[in-house]
């Protein structure tokens, strides 16, 4: 027994099982350290807790190359917000803000009066109308095309092909397809020669919406179709994985996957598209103004540069578009909150 317990190590000698070992000479440099908000922590703060002039010291870079960026909102978007007052007054340019005399909701008034303008609107709903049920769609079918292709080298032909138009100016591309559909074009000779008189599809008036739609989805379907690229890459691929060893064939796995995951971008872009409805393309309209006549081309931007910059009635034309504006505003606010009331994020909370 006296052996025994002569063997056995004393209890002062014998470390916990439960604590950890340290190193040496660790606990002293533990207990002198501390942080901020515990008694008698006087160490370093934590990284979250930094003073602003440390944290804009650290991210100098990075806010140097938002400089840029926001000088352009302020100086094209924010500070012209300043002209709306016009909107307001009998604007004279010669006697500037302060001297042009106040009109209160005069030129609102006469502005509802004018046929032209309800001309103008009547043309912009219709132009919006079928761009969003026929432009609207292209860059998703566009996008579901590209994501399906096997080999990658042809998918990164076919994007770079359906890239490139977007980087062409409305003047490129509005004579493009005159030489193609206009009186003397390609298409128009080809037909005339086999017996289908189709006319100059540039100038009918008839067709001038339907002109100009597809004209838009020739330029900017393929890089609108880079957002939804990128919302089909972050989708998992086990899912198809799983829905492909269930039987489910490509289009049960597109219509079940692809679109559920890409449903939230789409919702937000056409939320965008709404607010935005008023405005179908001040340039590319202008260009083809002379071909179809102002009754089937007059749009609200039209209207606001014709009576404003040519005409000079700057107060009617300035309440046009901030009219404008407030609309477009108002179908952001309520397509955000359609989108809430289907589970959506939307463009805010």
């Amino acid at each position: 027994m006296s052996a025994a317990a002569s063997a056995s190590p004393t209890p002062t000698s014998q470390n916990p099982p439960d604590l950890p070992h340290e190193a040496p000479g660790t606990s002293g440099r533990k207990k002198a350290s501390g942080t901020k908000g515990t008694p008698g922590g006087k160490g370093r703060e934590p990284a979250d807790r930094r003073s602003l002039r440390e944290r804009l010291r650290q991210d100098r870079t990075l806010l140097l190359l938002c400089v840029p960026g926001i000088l352009y909102f302020a100086v094209f978007f924010y500070l012209p917000l300043a002209g709306n007052s016009i909107a307001f007054q009998d604007y004279q340019p010669y006697l500037g803000f302060k001297g042009s005399p106040l009109v209160g909701w005069d030129n609102f008034k006469a502005l509802l009066e004018q046929p032209e303008f309800w001309t103008a609107v009547w043309n912009t709903l219709k132009i919006s109308a079928v761009q969003l049920i026929l432009y609207f769609p292209a860059p998703i079918a566009l996008a579901l095309f590209l994501n399906s292709l096997i080999s990658n080298k042809t998918r990164r032909l076919m994007q770079t092909v359906v890239y490139l138009p977007h980087f062409l100016s409305w003047v490129v591309v509005v004579g493009m397809f005159q030489q193609v559909f206009g009186g003397a074009g390609t298409v128009t000779s080809y037909l005339n020669d086999h017996g289908v008189h189709v006319g100059n599809i540039m100038n009918n008036p008839d067709t001038f919406i339907y002109l100009i739609t597809s004209q838009s989805v020739w330029k900017d379907a393929g890089w609108g179709a880079i957002i939804f690229l990128a919302a089909m890459a972050s989708i998992d691929t086990s899912l198809y994985e799983s829905a492909a060893m269930d039987g489910a064939g490509w289009l049960r796995r597109m219509w079940h996957i692809t679109l559920p995951g890409i449903r939230p971008v789409m919702i937000m872009l056409l939320i965008l598209r709404l607010g935005d409805i008023l405005s179908v393309g001040f340039e590319q309209i202008l260009l083809q103004r002379d071909n179809v006549g102002r009754d089937a081309s007059e749009v609200l931007d039209t209207y606001v540069y014709f009576h404003g910059v040519v005409d000079g009635d700057w107060g009617m034309s300035t309440a046009a578009g901030l009219m404008k504006g407030v609309i477009g505003f108002v179908m952001i606010v309520l397509a955000n909150k359609f989108a809430h009331r289907l589970g959506e994020q939307g463009v805010y909370q």
